[in-house]
Protein backbone atom coordinates (compact mmCIF):
# COMPACT_ATOMS: atom_id res chain seq x y z
CA UNK A 1 0.00 0.00 0.00
CA UNK A 2 1.24 3.30 -0.74
CA UNK A 3 -0.76 6.45 1.00
CA UNK A 4 0.49 10.08 -0.81
CA UNK A 5 -0.85 13.14 1.38
CA UNK A 6 -0.27 16.48 0.64
CA UNK A 7 1.98 15.75 -2.72
CA UNK A 8 4.01 18.71 -4.36
CA UNK A 9 6.43 18.17 -7.25
CA UNK A 10 8.38 20.39 -8.89
CA UNK A 11 10.75 20.42 -11.78
CA UNK A 12 13.12 23.18 -10.93
CA UNK A 13 11.07 26.36 -10.25
CA UNK A 14 8.44 25.15 -12.12
CA UNK A 15 5.40 23.66 -10.44
CA UNK A 16 4.20 20.14 -11.74
CA UNK A 17 1.75 19.06 -9.01
CA UNK A 18 0.46 20.42 -6.11
CA UNK A 19 -1.67 19.22 -3.17
CA UNK A 20 -2.10 15.71 -4.29
CA UNK A 21 -3.38 13.14 -2.13
CA UNK A 22 -4.08 9.61 -3.16
CA UNK A 23 -4.12 5.83 -2.10
CA UNK A 24 -2.83 2.77 -3.85
CA UNK A 25 -4.39 -0.46 -2.07
CA UNK A 26 -4.19 -3.67 -3.19
CA UNK A 27 -6.35 -4.62 -5.56
CA UNK A 28 -6.09 -1.03 -7.51
CA UNK A 29 -4.20 -0.84 -10.88
CA UNK A 30 -4.11 2.43 -11.47
CA UNK A 31 -3.34 4.05 -14.73
CA UNK A 32 -0.93 7.44 -14.45
CA UNK A 33 -1.65 9.74 -17.35
CA UNK A 34 -1.32 13.58 -18.10
CA UNK A 35 0.68 15.03 -21.00
CA UNK A 36 4.61 14.71 -21.82
CA UNK A 37 6.76 16.48 -18.91
CA UNK A 38 3.30 16.73 -16.52
CA UNK A 39 5.28 14.74 -13.90
CA UNK A 40 4.00 10.96 -14.67
CA UNK A 41 7.65 9.74 -14.15
CA UNK A 42 8.68 12.42 -11.30
CA UNK A 43 5.66 11.24 -9.25
CA UNK A 44 6.23 7.51 -9.61
CA UNK A 45 10.10 7.96 -8.76
CA UNK A 46 9.19 9.68 -5.76
CA UNK A 47 6.78 6.92 -5.00
CA UNK A 48 9.05 4.44 -5.50
CA UNK A 49 11.39 5.98 -2.79
CA UNK A 50 13.39 7.66 -5.45
CA UNK A 51 12.94 10.80 -5.20
CA UNK A 52 11.65 13.63 -2.62
CA UNK A 53 8.62 15.59 -3.14
CA UNK A 54 9.13 19.43 -2.47
CA UNK A 55 6.36 19.32 -0.02
CA UNK A 56 4.02 16.29 1.77
CA UNK A 57 4.53 12.95 2.30
CA UNK A 58 4.64 9.10 0.63
CA UNK A 59 4.35 6.28 3.17
CA UNK A 60 4.63 3.03 2.08
CA UNK A 61 4.00 -0.72 3.65
CA UNK A 62 4.91 -3.42 1.87
CA UNK A 63 7.40 -3.85 -1.05
CA UNK A 64 7.60 -2.09 -4.27
CA UNK A 65 8.95 -3.23 -7.65
CA UNK A 66 9.92 -0.08 -9.96
CA UNK A 67 10.36 -0.43 -13.73
CA UNK A 68 12.17 3.29 -14.52
CA UNK A 69 11.39 4.63 -18.08
CA UNK A 70 15.20 4.38 -18.87
CA UNK A 71 16.85 1.11 -16.73
CA UNK A 72 20.08 1.07 -16.29
CA UNK A 73 22.10 -1.51 -14.04
CA UNK A 74 25.61 -1.12 -12.56
CA UNK A 75 27.99 -4.27 -13.54
CA UNK A 76 27.05 -5.36 -17.48
CA UNK A 77 29.09 -8.01 -16.92
CA UNK A 78 26.23 -9.95 -15.04
CA UNK A 79 24.35 -12.85 -16.81
CA UNK A 80 21.07 -11.64 -17.55
CA UNK A 81 19.14 -14.71 -15.68
CA UNK A 82 21.39 -13.81 -12.77
CA UNK A 83 20.04 -10.02 -13.14
CA UNK A 84 16.35 -11.33 -12.99
CA UNK A 85 17.08 -13.56 -10.07
CA UNK A 86 18.24 -10.52 -8.18
CA UNK A 87 15.19 -9.73 -7.64
CA UNK A 88 14.50 -12.11 -4.66
CA UNK A 89 18.10 -12.74 -4.02
CA UNK A 90 18.40 -16.14 -5.85
CA UNK A 91 21.49 -15.12 -7.94
CA UNK A 92 24.05 -15.00 -4.47
CA UNK A 93 22.62 -18.04 -3.44
CA UNK A 94 22.91 -20.43 -6.75
CA UNK A 95 26.17 -18.47 -7.37
CA UNK A 96 27.52 -20.01 -3.61
CA UNK A 97 26.50 -23.49 -4.43
CA UNK A 98 28.42 -23.41 -7.81
CA UNK A 99 31.15 -22.18 -5.73
CA UNK A 100 30.30 -25.17 -3.13
CA UNK A 101 30.44 -27.38 -5.68
CA UNK A 102 33.39 -26.80 -6.77
CA UNK A 103 34.53 -26.96 -3.19
CA UNK A 104 33.48 -30.30 -2.73
CA UNK A 105 35.66 -31.58 -5.37
CA UNK A 106 38.71 -30.36 -4.01
CA UNK A 107 41.56 -33.10 -2.80
CA UNK A 108 41.42 -31.15 0.61
CA UNK A 109 39.37 -33.25 3.00
CA UNK A 110 39.15 -29.96 4.95
CA UNK A 111 38.14 -27.84 2.40
CA UNK A 112 35.75 -30.69 1.16
CA UNK A 113 33.89 -31.14 4.43
CA UNK A 114 33.58 -26.93 4.47
CA UNK A 115 31.94 -27.00 0.83
CA UNK A 116 29.45 -30.02 1.87
CA UNK A 117 28.33 -28.02 5.08
CA UNK A 118 27.95 -24.78 3.23
CA UNK A 119 26.41 -26.74 0.40
CA UNK A 120 23.67 -27.35 3.18
CA UNK A 121 23.04 -24.43 4.49
CA UNK A 122 22.65 -22.68 1.14
CA UNK A 123 20.33 -25.33 0.10
CA UNK A 124 17.93 -24.83 3.14
CA UNK A 125 18.50 -20.92 2.14
CA UNK A 126 17.30 -21.72 -1.52
CA UNK A 127 14.45 -23.49 -0.94
CA UNK A 128 12.80 -20.64 1.62
CA UNK A 129 13.64 -18.58 -1.57
CA UNK A 130 11.82 -21.12 -3.80
CA UNK A 131 13.95 -22.99 -4.89
CA UNK A 132 14.79 -24.50 -8.27
CA UNK A 133 11.24 -23.49 -8.92
CA UNK A 134 11.34 -19.90 -8.49
CA UNK A 135 14.05 -20.58 -11.20
CA UNK A 136 11.78 -22.04 -13.69
CA UNK A 137 9.47 -18.95 -12.96
CA UNK A 138 12.10 -16.69 -13.83
CA UNK A 139 12.49 -18.25 -17.27
CA UNK A 140 8.62 -18.93 -18.14
CA UNK A 141 8.59 -15.28 -17.75
CA UNK A 142 11.46 -14.03 -19.61
CA UNK A 143 10.40 -16.62 -22.36
CA UNK A 144 6.58 -14.69 -22.41
CA UNK A 145 8.52 -11.20 -22.30
CA UNK A 146 10.69 -12.90 -25.77
CA UNK A 147 14.15 -13.25 -24.08
CA UNK A 148 14.78 -16.74 -25.16
CA UNK A 149 17.95 -18.85 -23.22
CA UNK A 150 20.47 -18.25 -24.89
CA UNK A 151 19.68 -14.54 -24.21
CA UNK A 152 19.63 -15.61 -20.71
CA UNK A 153 23.05 -16.93 -20.57
CA UNK A 154 24.54 -14.08 -21.73
CA UNK A 155 26.24 -10.58 -19.88
CA UNK A 156 24.02 -7.64 -20.03
CA UNK A 157 26.70 -5.91 -21.81
CA UNK A 158 26.24 -7.89 -25.09
CA UNK A 159 22.59 -7.49 -24.98
CA UNK A 160 20.52 -4.54 -27.29
CA UNK A 161 18.85 -1.65 -25.56
CA UNK A 162 15.36 -3.08 -25.86
CA UNK A 163 16.75 -6.68 -24.51
CA UNK A 164 18.44 -4.85 -21.41
CA UNK A 165 14.83 -3.10 -20.97
CA UNK A 166 13.23 -6.87 -20.88
CA UNK A 167 15.17 -7.88 -18.25
CA UNK A 168 14.63 -5.33 -15.88
CA UNK A 169 11.09 -5.38 -16.92
CA UNK A 170 10.83 -9.75 -16.08
CA UNK A 171 13.14 -8.64 -12.95
CA UNK A 172 10.60 -6.53 -11.72
CA UNK A 173 7.59 -9.28 -12.53
CA UNK A 174 9.19 -11.72 -11.13
CA UNK A 175 9.98 -10.06 -7.62
CA UNK A 176 6.68 -11.09 -6.08
CA UNK A 177 6.62 -7.09 -4.98
CA UNK A 178 3.26 -6.10 -3.27
CA UNK A 179 2.85 -3.16 -5.27
CA UNK A 180 4.00 -2.77 -8.89
CA UNK A 181 5.19 0.74 -10.47
CA UNK A 182 6.01 0.42 -14.06
CA UNK A 183 6.66 2.84 -16.19
CA UNK A 184 5.76 2.79 -19.93
CA UNK A 185 6.48 -1.16 -20.01
CA UNK A 186 5.40 -2.15 -23.49
CA UNK A 187 8.31 0.06 -24.87
CA UNK A 188 10.20 -2.87 -27.33
CA UNK A 189 8.03 -5.61 -26.49
CA UNK A 190 6.44 -7.66 -29.58
CA UNK A 191 2.42 -7.98 -30.25
CA UNK A 192 2.75 -11.51 -28.44
CA UNK A 193 5.02 -10.10 -25.17
CA UNK A 194 2.25 -7.15 -24.81
CA UNK A 195 -0.19 -9.53 -24.90
CA UNK A 196 1.22 -11.88 -22.12
CA UNK A 197 1.85 -8.74 -20.00
CA UNK A 198 -1.80 -8.00 -20.02
CA UNK A 199 -3.04 -11.00 -18.85
CA UNK A 200 -0.26 -10.79 -16.23
CA UNK A 201 -1.52 -7.64 -15.11
CA UNK A 202 -4.76 -8.17 -15.11
CA UNK A 203 -3.88 -10.94 -12.76
CA UNK A 204 -2.21 -9.09 -9.89
CA UNK A 205 -3.62 -8.95 -6.70
CA UNK A 206 -1.71 -6.52 -5.55
CA UNK A 207 -1.03 -2.80 -5.93
CA UNK A 208 -0.25 -1.24 -9.82
CA UNK A 209 0.39 1.91 -11.12
CA UNK A 210 1.02 2.24 -14.78
CA UNK A 211 2.20 4.78 -16.73
CA UNK A 212 1.67 4.19 -20.57
CA UNK A 213 0.92 5.53 -23.70
CA UNK A 214 -0.29 2.17 -25.05
CA UNK A 215 -3.96 2.67 -24.87
CA UNK A 216 -4.84 -1.07 -25.56
CA UNK A 217 -2.71 -1.86 -21.86
CA UNK A 218 -4.76 0.73 -20.31
CA UNK A 219 -8.09 -0.40 -21.48
CA UNK A 220 -7.10 -3.84 -20.44
CA UNK A 221 -5.65 -3.71 -17.46
CA UNK A 222 -6.67 -0.07 -14.91
CA UNK A 223 -9.69 -0.09 -12.85
CA UNK A 224 -8.64 3.43 -11.59
CA UNK A 225 -7.28 6.76 -13.42
CA UNK A 226 -5.09 9.40 -12.01
CA UNK A 227 -5.06 12.09 -14.57
CA UNK A 228 -2.32 14.86 -14.34
CA UNK A 229 -3.77 18.26 -15.40
CA UNK A 230 -0.26 20.17 -15.96
CA UNK A 231 -2.54 23.66 -16.65
CA UNK A 232 -4.06 23.27 -13.36
CA UNK A 233 -0.71 21.65 -11.53
CA UNK A 234 -3.39 18.94 -9.67
CA UNK A 235 -4.08 15.32 -10.23
CA UNK A 236 -8.59 14.39 -11.14
CA UNK A 237 -8.77 10.83 -9.96
CA UNK A 238 -11.30 8.69 -11.50
CA UNK A 239 -12.40 5.51 -9.65
CA UNK A 240 -13.35 3.93 -13.23
CA UNK A 241 -11.69 1.78 -16.09
CA UNK A 242 -10.41 3.42 -18.99
CA UNK A 243 -12.98 3.75 -21.35
CA UNK A 244 -15.26 5.34 -18.36
CA UNK A 245 -12.96 7.32 -17.86
CA UNK A 246 -12.44 8.88 -20.97
CA UNK A 247 -16.46 9.53 -20.70
CA UNK A 248 -16.58 10.71 -17.32
CA UNK A 249 -13.59 13.46 -18.34
CA UNK A 250 -15.35 14.72 -20.72
CA UNK A 251 -18.62 15.23 -18.69
CA UNK A 252 -16.29 17.15 -16.04
CA UNK A 253 -15.07 19.13 -18.54
CA UNK A 254 -18.61 20.14 -19.88
CA UNK A 255 -19.58 20.50 -16.25
CA UNK A 256 -16.66 22.94 -16.05
CA UNK A 257 -17.12 25.00 -18.90
CA UNK A 258 -20.92 25.58 -18.41
CA UNK A 259 -20.24 26.24 -14.58
CA UNK A 260 -17.99 28.67 -15.43
CA UNK A 261 -19.90 30.26 -17.55
CA UNK A 262 -22.63 30.81 -14.95
CA UNK A 263 -20.84 32.49 -12.75
CA UNK A 264 -19.31 34.64 -15.44
CA UNK A 265 -22.54 35.83 -16.40
CA UNK A 266 -23.81 36.38 -12.74
CA UNK A 267 -20.50 38.33 -12.12
CA UNK A 268 -21.33 40.54 -15.25
CA UNK A 269 -24.38 41.47 -14.23
CA UNK A 270 -22.67 42.35 -10.29
CA UNK A 271 -20.04 44.42 -11.91
CA UNK A 272 -22.17 46.07 -13.99
CA UNK A 273 -24.86 46.71 -11.15
CA UNK A 274 -21.98 48.02 -8.92
CA UNK A 275 -21.09 50.33 -11.47
CA UNK A 276 -24.35 52.30 -11.62
CA UNK A 277 -24.31 52.26 -8.15
CA UNK A 278 -20.69 53.55 -7.30
CA UNK A 279 -21.76 57.05 -9.06
CA UNK A 280 -23.70 57.28 -5.52
CA UNK A 281 -21.72 57.90 -3.02
CA UNK A 282 -24.54 56.65 -0.54
CA UNK A 283 -24.39 53.23 -2.95
CA UNK A 284 -20.14 52.89 -2.76
CA UNK A 285 -20.46 50.82 0.01
CA UNK A 286 -22.90 48.41 -1.71
CA UNK A 287 -21.02 48.74 -4.92
CA UNK A 288 -17.82 46.88 -3.48
CA UNK A 289 -19.88 44.24 -1.73
CA UNK A 290 -21.06 43.71 -4.64
CA UNK A 291 -17.34 43.58 -6.51
CA UNK A 292 -16.38 41.04 -4.02
CA UNK A 293 -19.29 38.54 -4.34
CA UNK A 294 -18.59 38.86 -8.11
CA UNK A 295 -14.76 37.72 -7.31
CA UNK A 296 -15.94 35.02 -5.12
CA UNK A 297 -18.33 33.57 -7.81
CA UNK A 298 -15.38 33.50 -10.18
CA UNK A 299 -12.76 31.88 -7.60
CA UNK A 300 -15.19 29.47 -6.74
CA UNK A 301 -15.05 27.49 -9.94
CA UNK A 302 -12.67 25.49 -12.00
CA UNK A 303 -10.92 26.51 -14.67
CA UNK A 304 -11.74 24.81 -17.93
CA UNK A 305 -9.22 22.82 -18.99
CA UNK A 306 -7.27 24.63 -21.91
CA UNK A 307 -5.99 22.85 -24.37
CA UNK A 308 -2.23 21.91 -23.93
CA UNK A 309 0.38 23.15 -25.64
CA UNK A 310 1.40 20.92 -29.06
CA UNK A 311 4.73 20.53 -29.94
CA UNK A 312 5.65 21.25 -33.76
CA UNK A 313 7.67 18.54 -34.53
CA UNK A 314 9.24 18.33 -37.79
CA UNK A 315 12.37 16.72 -39.28
CA UNK A 316 15.32 19.02 -41.21
CA UNK A 317 15.07 20.29 -44.24
CA UNK A 318 17.44 17.61 -46.16
CA UNK A 319 20.89 19.31 -47.90
CA UNK A 320 21.37 18.78 -51.36
CA UNK A 321 22.97 15.26 -52.19
CA UNK A 322 24.27 12.77 -54.92
CA UNK A 323 21.71 9.92 -56.14
CA UNK A 324 22.78 6.88 -53.37
CA UNK A 325 24.01 9.14 -50.26
CA UNK A 326 24.58 6.26 -47.87
CA UNK A 327 25.76 2.31 -48.96
CA UNK A 328 26.83 -0.40 -46.96
CA UNK A 329 28.31 -4.03 -47.92
CA UNK A 330 28.86 -7.13 -46.84
CA UNK A 331 28.64 -5.56 -42.80
CA UNK A 332 29.00 -8.17 -40.15
CA UNK A 333 28.66 -7.99 -36.29
CA UNK A 334 29.73 -10.01 -33.14
CA UNK A 335 29.85 -9.08 -29.30
CA UNK A 336 32.19 -11.91 -28.52
CA UNK A 337 31.18 -15.43 -29.32
CA UNK A 338 27.46 -13.86 -30.41
CA UNK A 339 27.43 -13.75 -33.88
CA UNK A 340 24.67 -10.77 -34.45
CA UNK A 341 24.36 -10.43 -38.12
CA UNK A 342 26.71 -11.16 -41.40
CA UNK A 343 27.53 -10.05 -44.39
CA UNK A 344 24.09 -7.83 -44.77
CA UNK A 345 24.06 -4.98 -47.72
CA UNK A 346 22.06 -1.48 -48.12
CA UNK A 347 21.74 0.95 -50.15
CA UNK A 348 19.93 3.95 -48.98
CA UNK A 349 19.43 6.20 -52.31
CA UNK A 350 17.66 9.94 -52.06
CA UNK A 351 14.65 10.91 -50.80
CA UNK A 352 14.61 6.66 -49.99
CA UNK A 353 11.83 5.39 -47.53
CA UNK A 354 13.71 2.25 -45.72
CA UNK A 355 12.35 -0.45 -43.01
CA UNK A 356 14.36 -2.55 -40.68
CA UNK A 357 12.30 -5.75 -39.54
CA UNK A 358 13.86 -8.73 -37.31
CA UNK A 359 13.02 -10.05 -34.30
CA UNK A 360 13.80 -8.13 -30.95
CA UNK A 361 17.70 -9.01 -30.86
CA UNK A 362 18.43 -9.63 -34.38
CA UNK A 363 20.63 -6.66 -34.56
CA UNK A 364 18.27 -3.60 -35.98
CA UNK A 365 19.84 -0.92 -33.34
CA UNK A 366 22.85 -2.16 -34.10
CA UNK A 367 22.75 -1.82 -37.94
CA UNK A 368 21.50 1.53 -37.38
CA UNK A 369 24.74 2.48 -35.18
CA UNK A 370 26.90 0.71 -37.85
CA UNK A 371 25.13 3.46 -40.50
CA UNK A 372 25.79 5.97 -38.69
CA UNK A 373 29.12 5.40 -37.62
CA UNK A 374 28.58 5.05 -33.90
CA UNK A 375 30.33 1.62 -34.35
CA UNK A 376 32.57 0.03 -36.39
CA UNK A 377 31.79 -3.55 -38.30
CA UNK A 378 33.78 -6.73 -38.37
CA UNK A 379 33.55 -6.96 -41.60
CA UNK A 380 32.53 -4.94 -44.57
CA UNK A 381 32.08 -1.15 -44.71
CA UNK A 382 29.83 1.73 -44.86
CA UNK A 383 30.69 4.26 -47.93
CA UNK A 384 29.40 8.07 -47.38
CA UNK A 385 28.02 9.48 -50.77
CA UNK A 386 28.50 12.85 -52.14
CA UNK A 387 26.67 15.12 -49.81
CA UNK A 388 25.52 12.93 -47.07
CA UNK A 389 24.36 14.51 -44.18
CA UNK A 390 23.82 12.33 -41.24
CA UNK A 391 21.17 12.61 -38.61
CA UNK A 392 20.50 9.86 -35.79
CA UNK A 393 17.59 9.35 -33.39
CA UNK A 394 18.65 6.89 -30.61
CA UNK A 395 16.15 5.09 -29.02
CA UNK A 396 18.17 4.80 -25.60
CA UNK A 397 18.97 8.81 -26.61
CA UNK A 398 22.89 8.41 -25.87
CA UNK A 399 23.10 11.10 -28.55
CA UNK A 400 22.43 13.38 -25.37
CA UNK A 401 24.17 14.54 -22.78
CA UNK A 402 22.85 13.88 -19.42
CA UNK A 403 25.10 16.56 -17.66
CA UNK A 404 24.62 19.15 -19.97
CA UNK A 405 21.26 21.09 -20.06
CA UNK A 406 18.72 21.63 -22.61
CA UNK A 407 20.38 24.08 -24.26
CA UNK A 408 23.49 23.42 -24.19
CA UNK A 409 22.41 20.20 -26.19
CA UNK A 410 20.83 22.28 -28.85
CA UNK A 411 24.73 24.17 -28.91
CA UNK A 412 26.35 21.00 -29.18
CA UNK A 413 24.35 20.22 -32.44
CA UNK A 414 24.25 23.53 -33.90
CA UNK A 415 27.42 25.31 -32.72
CA UNK A 416 27.61 28.24 -35.10
CA UNK A 417 23.22 28.91 -34.46
CA UNK A 418 23.08 32.11 -32.40
CA UNK A 419 20.89 31.33 -28.68
CA UNK A 420 18.45 33.40 -30.24
CA UNK A 421 17.78 31.23 -32.82
CA UNK A 422 18.22 27.70 -30.74
CA UNK A 423 15.87 28.67 -28.18
CA UNK A 424 13.29 29.53 -30.92
CA UNK A 425 13.53 25.82 -31.93
CA UNK A 426 12.93 24.78 -28.71
CA UNK A 427 10.20 26.74 -28.26
CA UNK A 428 8.24 24.93 -30.81
CA UNK A 429 9.28 21.49 -29.00
CA UNK A 430 8.13 22.98 -26.01
CA UNK A 431 10.96 24.21 -24.14
CA UNK A 432 10.18 27.72 -23.16
CA UNK A 433 11.79 29.89 -20.67
CA UNK A 434 13.22 28.10 -17.72
CA UNK A 435 12.70 24.58 -19.12
CA UNK A 436 15.91 25.41 -21.86
CA UNK A 437 18.51 25.65 -18.50
CA UNK A 438 17.54 21.93 -17.08
CA UNK A 439 19.13 19.44 -17.18
CA UNK A 440 19.17 16.74 -19.43
CA UNK A 441 19.19 14.27 -17.06
CA UNK A 442 16.03 16.05 -14.98
CA UNK A 443 14.02 15.51 -18.48
CA UNK A 444 11.13 12.56 -18.90
CA UNK A 445 11.06 10.01 -21.60
CA UNK A 446 9.46 12.03 -23.39
CA UNK A 447 11.19 15.43 -22.87
CA UNK A 448 14.40 13.49 -23.98
CA UNK A 449 12.60 12.61 -26.80
CA UNK A 450 11.18 15.85 -28.03
CA UNK A 451 15.04 17.23 -26.97
CA UNK A 452 16.51 14.34 -29.36
CA UNK A 453 14.31 15.58 -32.23
CA UNK A 454 14.98 19.63 -31.73
CA UNK A 455 18.69 18.40 -32.20
CA UNK A 456 17.45 17.24 -35.27
CA UNK A 457 16.31 20.23 -36.81
CA UNK A 458 19.59 21.95 -36.67
CA UNK A 459 21.37 19.06 -38.89
CA UNK A 460 20.32 19.52 -42.42
CA UNK A 461 20.77 15.84 -42.54
CA UNK A 462 19.34 14.13 -45.94
CA UNK A 463 19.00 10.42 -44.30
CA UNK A 464 18.00 10.04 -40.96
CA UNK A 465 18.41 7.24 -38.86
CA UNK A 466 15.66 7.02 -36.80
CA UNK A 467 15.36 4.25 -33.53
CA UNK A 468 11.55 3.86 -32.10
CA UNK A 469 11.37 7.58 -32.26
CA UNK A 470 7.66 7.37 -31.04
CA UNK A 471 8.35 5.72 -28.05
CA UNK A 472 7.33 7.73 -25.13
CA UNK A 473 5.34 10.05 -26.76
CA UNK A 474 1.92 11.21 -25.35
CA UNK A 475 -0.52 10.66 -28.26
CA UNK A 476 -0.67 14.49 -30.08
CA UNK A 477 2.90 14.44 -29.67
CA UNK A 478 3.30 11.10 -31.59
CA UNK A 479 0.66 12.31 -34.30
CA UNK A 480 3.34 15.31 -34.75
CA UNK A 481 6.36 12.41 -35.43
CA UNK A 482 3.60 10.74 -37.75
CA UNK A 483 3.16 13.75 -39.94
CA UNK A 484 6.86 14.92 -39.57
CA UNK A 485 7.37 11.87 -41.24
CA UNK A 486 5.28 11.88 -44.13
CA UNK A 487 5.89 15.84 -44.81
CA UNK A 488 10.01 14.95 -44.94
CA UNK A 489 12.11 14.73 -47.68
CA UNK A 490 14.88 13.10 -47.49
CA UNK A 491 16.28 9.34 -46.87
CA UNK A 492 14.54 8.02 -43.70
CA UNK A 493 15.86 4.63 -42.31
CA UNK A 494 13.22 3.80 -39.77
CA UNK A 495 13.57 0.97 -37.03
CA UNK A 496 10.19 0.61 -35.18
CA UNK A 497 7.51 -1.38 -33.28
CA UNK A 498 4.76 1.17 -34.22
CA UNK A 499 2.46 -0.15 -37.08
CA UNK A 500 1.05 3.60 -37.26
CA UNK A 501 5.04 5.27 -37.94
CA UNK A 502 5.47 2.55 -40.66
CA UNK A 503 2.17 3.45 -42.43
CA UNK A 504 3.06 7.36 -42.06
CA UNK A 505 6.34 6.26 -43.68
CA UNK A 506 4.65 5.03 -46.94
CA UNK A 507 8.07 2.94 -47.22
CA UNK A 508 9.90 1.34 -50.48
CA UNK A 509 12.53 -0.55 -49.27
CA UNK A 510 12.57 -3.32 -46.36
CA UNK A 511 15.66 -4.98 -45.14
CA UNK A 512 14.82 -8.32 -42.89
CA UNK A 513 17.58 -8.97 -40.44
CA UNK A 514 19.14 -11.00 -39.06
CA UNK A 515 19.39 -12.67 -42.95
CA UNK A 516 20.43 -9.11 -44.11
CA UNK A 517 17.83 -9.78 -46.87
CA UNK A 518 16.74 -6.65 -48.70
CA UNK A 519 13.52 -6.25 -50.93
CA UNK A 520 10.49 -3.65 -51.80
CA UNK A 521 8.44 -3.08 -49.96
CA UNK A 522 5.04 -4.74 -49.80
CA UNK A 523 1.72 -5.14 -47.52
CA UNK A 524 2.71 -8.37 -46.79
CA UNK A 525 5.32 -7.20 -44.36
CA UNK A 526 3.17 -5.11 -42.26
CA UNK A 527 1.74 -7.81 -40.14
CA UNK A 528 5.76 -8.37 -39.04
CA UNK A 529 5.77 -4.89 -37.60
CA UNK A 530 4.34 -5.81 -34.34
CA UNK A 531 5.96 -8.58 -33.99
CA UNK A 532 9.64 -7.60 -34.94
Amino acid sequence: MIIASDIELRAGSRLLIEGASFRVNPGDRIGLVGRNGAGKTTLCKVLAGEGLPAAGTVATTGTVGYLPQDPRTGDLSVLATDRILSARGLDEVLAELREAEQGMSSADQRTRDRAVRAYGRLEDRLHVLGGYAAEAEAASIASSLGLPERVLKQPLATLSGGQRRRVELARILFSGSDTLLLDEPTNHLDADSIGWLRDFLRSHQGGLIIISHDVGLLEATVNRVLHLDANRCVIDTYNVGWTAYLAQRETDERRRKRERANAQRQATQLLSQADRMRAKATKARAAQDMERRARRLLAGVEEERRADKVAKLRFPDPAPCGRTPLTATGLSKSYGSLEVFTDVDAAVDRGSRVVVLGLNGAGKTTLLRLLGGMEKPDTGEVRPGHGLKLGYYAQEHETLDAGRTVLENMRSAGPDVPDVALRNVLGSFLFSGDDADKPAAVLSGGEKTRLALATLVLSSANVLLLDEPTNNLDPVSREQVLAALRSYSGAIVLVTHDEGAVAALRPDRVILLPDGIEDAWSEEFSDLVALA
